[in-house]
């Protein structure tokens, strides 16, 4: 693992800091103290007797020498042999030890390099291995805490965090929930407003059309005509495309979409370049495969992302510069379309599949409302796929959407 990668883990993860500072604080500690402890030993050591005794006279002449004789438990003791023959035996006093203290100290650790790294290692282990279970059990909270929030984040409303202990993680997470809940609340109410609403705005369309078709066709009338057809025409499309943005919203759409069914997408594709003009392109000697899934969402799907090329891609006089492609891929099928006009800003190609949005400088006489692209992203992800946005090699945009097998 390189420094890059192991910085951000390092930095991401509260539990590892948390554990290393706990680490390097018993590692210090130890340092020094070993060091007090070896300097204390040494002093020791300096101020016990030597190996060997040496008796003189008052004259300072050698009578004799001889070394030390240690036996266990007891104190060093000498026997001289002076040069008359006679022996002397010679005993130090042992010196006092701290009640409960039996035998020499030894310090074994400290007496070579390799000890005093050997007993730092088994403390560094001793601390890492007590201190890393309490620590990560203290951070598994917030990790499952930061899991929730990207989630939540992430559009999925219906996350809740357990509530587990009754200290400051505990109560953020029980803040969280409420705040959670009643945003949820009243995202579904909004949705379940914006529904009923869109619903009962078609009855008024209807008598609208109605009311058109009994006026008189006169060439007095017709650019007014003309002009409140094109109106309901796209109040008509917004409805439409409202009503179905709700159904997907919903958890299970089965209930207002029926089941899922065996979709042939080449006679799908078929019918919407028919429908438009555009050019279906289809592998030569290759067996498109069915697709698990809505058909009207599929259909709405390709035609949505058809009539955005008709719009936007410079097709108006020539539908033909529009292509369609089906096609087999790993894991499943991708729908291509492309076209021959200005292509989309880098910058742009994530927020044209926002609800509503519009690129700058789109002229409203264009039609569009802004829900097509994101009908298109969202009818993907409901087929376990996604769409995305590039740029044509020949010029112009590219849209790309994989589906599900």
């Amino acid at each position: 693992m390189t420094t890059d990668t192991w910085r951000p883990r390092l930095h991401q993860h509260l539990y590892l800091r948390i554990w290393l500072a706990v680490v390097a604080a018993i590692t210090v500690l130890t340092l020094l103290l070993g060091w007090l402890w070896h300097r204390q030993w040494e002093q020791e050591r300096s101020q016990r007797p030597g190996r060997e005794v040496i008796v003189r006279n008052a004259q300072g002449e050698l009578l004799g020498q001889a070394p030390a004789v240690r036996l266990p438990g007891q104190a060093p003791e000498f026997q001289v042999t002076l040069r008359d023959g006679q022996a002397i035996h010679i005993q130090l006093p042992r010196p006092p030890r701290p009640p409960g203290m039996r035998g020499e100290p030894q310090p074994w650790a400290f007496q070579t390099l390799g000890g005093f790294i050997g007993l730092l290692a088994v403390v560094a282990l001793a601390v890492a291995l007590g201190a890393y279970p309490i620590v990560r059990r203290l951070t598994q909270r917030l990790e499952t805490l930061q899991r929730g929030v990207e989630r939540w984040g992430d559009g999925d409303l219906s996350v809740r965090l357990p509530v587990q202990g009754r200290d400051e993680v505990a109560f953020l997470a029980e803040r969280f929930n409420a705040a959670a809940q009643r945003v949820q609340s009243l995202v579904a109410a909004h949705k379940s407003l914006l529904a009923n609403a869109s619903h009962e705005l078609r009855s008024p369309l209807a008598r609208i059309r109605m009311g058109l078709e009994l006026m008189e066709h006169t060439p007095a009338n017709a650019a007014q005509r003309k002009e409140i057809e094109r109106n309901v025409a796209e109040l008509d499309e917004l409805i439409g495309e409202i009503l179905l943005a709700s159904r997907l919203d919903l958890a299970d759409p089965s209930a207002s979409l029926g089941a899922p069914e065996e979709v042939d997408l080449v006679g799908l594709a078929a019918e919407e370049c028919a429908r438009t003009g555009a050019t279906l392109d289809l592998p030569e000697g290759e067996e498109v495969p069915t697709v698990q899934g809505h058909g009207k969402l599929l259909r709405r799907l390709m035609r949505n992302l058809l009539e955005n090329a008709r719009r936007y891609g410079g097709a108006g006089t020539d539908p033909g510069s529009v292509h369609l492609g089906v096609r087999n891929v790993a894991g499943g099928v991708e729908l291509v379309v492309s076209d021959r006009g200005p292509g989309v800003p880098s910058a742009q190609r994530e927020r044209i599949f926002e609800p509503f949005y519009r690129l700058p400088g789109a002229s409203e006489r264009e039609g569009g409302v802004g829900l097509g692209l994101s009908l298109v992203r969202a009818i993907a992800r409901r087929h376990g796929g996604d769409a995305r946005c590039e740029d044509n090699p020949g010029g112009g945009a590219r849209f790309v959407v994989f589906l599900s097998k």
